[in-house]
């Protein structure tokens, strides 16, 4: 169904046949087909859905539109969607939306799901604690694999997943954990114990989201338990939670590179006092820095007197060595993020980047000198001096292009900051003072 049939279905009140439609498609579809509707005739429509159906499709509504929903349904409907509702899920509303709504919500759970949801909204917003879901399937060592079969069974059509299992003891600690597909291959008879896997990789509730996420893309999972400090098992964090992370750590780390305060708001929603906030910030920082820039200019004042064409051939390195810092720094941003640069590697890192400048450097100055040499009919010391400078410009460029993110990391900067705009500032300023001290030396000025 696409827009366009839902507005016919809606406009001829073909209310059966919309049901009908509707309950054959997936939930993000239905949730997507809804968004756009007004309040009133989206909550017509959703109180028609299968009870599971609805749930889902809430799931996945925006933030605006399960607010909106939230004021307007009863209180039993309410109660209805949030009995059926993921942990993880609930949690995401209760963090986005207002103290109000959150009150509605709380009004509406059960007393055990009020002391959860409390408990968890105490984890640091950027921490593995606050991502996961208590919705697991727990099994003891001693049991049969028939007796975990039967306990999957009874209750997984509530868990978030069934795929992985997770053994603990008495006090809830992490034992090991078990696969259903080893469930299923596995003599009925046997104890989990006996095919259970005890090395079990696991995150704390305190690590950062980035590190659960790093777990997630080195080994493939589907989920990832989460213990507490004394390895008592507190809940899971599942693949879909996780690409979500992935997902506003990469839209923060190109809003970092672009010189930008991170947001999550989305663009079109966001109110452009807000947007300019994020920018602005930013901008008067690099334009302050800037003026280191002009005051290179201004102390070489008498060098472009004597030579004034040296001024036509600034743009040219600034930008050059600019470029050539960006290549570098995002390429090391980008191996630091997915785990194939570490630390340990700056050495490795800085050498390279030396080698491949000079590759680079030479190339651009050799081309660079015959272009101005030869075809702008510049003077031989002049294309000298551009050529030389336009080298040691892309060299010094991709070292501290490559560098800067690695010291950002050791002093628990984000890399990402160390990006674009900010090592094009640097490099302006150093490119001119090669090249109004190569100028000086070679033209005698």
């Amino acid at each position: 169904m696409d827009e366009r049939r839902l507005e016919e279905l809606i406009k001829e009140k073909k209310y059966v046949t919309l049901k009908k439609e509707l309950e054959e498609m997936n939930e993000v579809d239905v949730a997507e087909l809804l968004e756009p509707l007004n309040i009133h005739t989206s909550l017509l429509i959703f109180r028609m859905l299968p009870k599971d159906l609805a749930v889902d499709v809430f799931a996945h509504f925006s933030v605006e539109q399960q607010r909106n929903f939230i004021s307007v349904v009863t209180d039993k409907e309410l109660k209805d969607i949030i009995d059926e509702l993921f942990f993880d899920d609930m949690i995401d509303i209760i963090e986005e939306v207002p103290a109000n709504i959150v009150k509605k919500i709380l009004l509406n759970s059960k007393e055990e799901e009020r002391n959860l949801i409390n408990q968890f909204l105490n984890y640091p917003p950027d921490s593995a604690g606050s991502i996961m879901t208590i919705e697991y399937v727990d099994l003891k060592k001693m049991m049969t694999v028939k007796d975990a079969l039967n306990h999957i069974k009874e209750t997984g059509l509530d868990k978030e997943t069934v795929y992985t299992c997770y053994v603990t003891d008495k006090n809830r600690k992490l034992e090991g954990i078990v696969s259903l597909r080893k469930l299923v291959i596995s003599d009925e008879d046997e104890t989990i114990e006996s095919i259970m896997n005890e090395d079990v990789i696991y995150v704390h509730t305190h690590d950062d989201q980035e590190t659960a996420a790093g777990i997630f893309k080195r080994y493939g999972f589907l989920a990832l338990p989460v213990v507490d400090k004394e390895g008592r098992l507190t809940g899971i964090i599942t693949v879909d939670d996780i690409m979500d992370v992935i997902d506003q750590e990469t839209t923060e780390d190109f809003q970092k590179m672009a010189a930008m305060s991170p947001s999550e708001e989305k663009y079109l929603d966001t109110n452009i006092f807000v947007l300019a906030k994020h920018r602005i910030i930013w901008l008067l920082v690099l334009m302050i820095s800037a003026t280191f820039t002009g005051g290179i200019i201004r102390k070489f004042e008498d060098v472009l007197q004597a030579t004034v064409v040296l001024t036509a051939f600034i743009p040219m390195l600034m930008d050059t060595g600019g470029n050539s810092g960006s290549q570098s720094s995002t390429l090391i941003i980008r191996g630091l993020a997915l785990g194939e640069i570490e630390l340990k590697d700056a050495g490795r890192v800085m050498w390279k980047e030396f080698q491949i400048s000079i590759v680079v450097g030479i190339t651009l100055a050799v081309v660079n000198f015959f272009r101005i040499y030869l075809f702008d009919k510049v003077g031989f010391l002049i294309s000298l001096t551009v050529s030389i400078t336009l080298f040691v410009t892309v060299m010094v460029s991709k070292v501290i292009g490559g560098l800067l993110p690695m010291i950002a990391k050791k002093v628990n900067i984000d890399p990402a900051i160390m990006a674009g705009p900010l090592i094009t500032t640097i490099v302006d300023a150093l490119s001119l003072m090669v090249y109004f001290s190569v100028a000086s030396f070679l033209l005698n000025i």
